[in-house]
């Protein structure tokens, strides 16, 4: 019995001084050193200070601040209201939803107004829909601040969203994107001082078979070269609106040679394949 005991407090104490090396410098003088392993109490050890989420640096998304700040171009005392057309749309969006879920129509509603706006969410836009959707404005500042394809500056008539995702940089994309760059003298998030164009970089634009990509607007440019893609820059400039879609003849995404496979009517039931 006695070499149980003894057996007992050896590990106790070798159990303590291993909880007292193992918790943080600033805990150890916390360890309740009167407490045994085979007891149901176990050692207290404090846990250590609580530390921030994050500490590295807010960064902003595309076109958006960390802060609001007031400007002559967004301020919320700039008058902003659907146009009679736009409200009608508005309300059939709404009516999708039910009464008290409402809220759900917020992004839609957002690019509807931002549409209006000339592709530019304002602060007058955000409070806007906050008010039309009986919504506290902070809501509707979380969707517009969180979702870049809202635009927090102002843009240019045409607004160049050029993919350079893998597959377009394969195709070409980085040509594509300096010879943009050298065409119309800006960088990309910058506009021309006309306010005609305004060119980003963006994630997959979804064709990756019609690489490289450039969206004006909310159309499709596709397959495209460097001179090709000058070319239709040149074009916007002078008020025409170029074809849309792929640039090198073929049809929507079938191979540059014409369809391949599926050239016939498919057979149906009760039918046998012929080939």
């Amino acid at each position: 019995m006695h070499a149980l005991r003894a057996a007992r407090s050896e590990f106790s104490r070798a159990f303590l001084d291993l909880s007292v090396r193992q918790a943080p410098a600033a805990s150890r003088s916390v360890v309740c050193r009167g407490a045994s392993p085979f007891s149901s109490t176990v050692p207290f050890v404090a846990a250590p200070a609580p530390r921030l989420f994050h500490t590295s640096p807010y960064v902003a998304s595309h076109g958006g601040a960390a802060q609001f700040r007031k400007t002559d171009y967004n301020d919320p005392s700039i008058p902003f209201k659907f146009t009679p057309e736009n409200a009608e749309h508005a309300a059939a969006i709404v009516q999708k939803f039910p009464p008290q879920y409402k809220k759900g129509a917020t992004i839609p509603l957002l690019h509807l107004a931002q549409r209006q706006n000339n592709g530019f969410c304002s602060i007058s836009v955000m409070n806007y829909v906050a008010e039309y959707l009986e919504m506290p404005p902070m809501r509707v500042y979380e969707v517009a601040t969180f979702y870049t394809m809202f635009n927090k500056e102002p843009i240019g008539k045409y607004f160049l969203q050029l993919c350079t995702t893998s597959p377009c940089v394969v195709c070409g994309a980085d040509k594509v994107l300096d010879a943009i760059k050298s065409h119309l003298k800006i960088d990309v998030g910058e506009t021309t001082p006309d306010g005609l164009f305004t060119l980003v970089e963006v994630e997959c634009a979804a064709a990756c078979t019609n690489a490289p990509v450039l969206a004006v607007n909310e159309d499709y440019y596709e397959d495209l070269t460097p001179e090709k893609t000058v070319k239709i820059l040149d074009e916007l400039r002078a008020g025409r609106i170029p074809p849309r879609g792929p640039q090198n003849g073929r049809k929507s995404a079938e191979p540059l040679g014409g369809q391949r496979v599926l050239k016939e009517i498919p057979y149906g039931p009760g039918h046998k394949c012929t080939l």
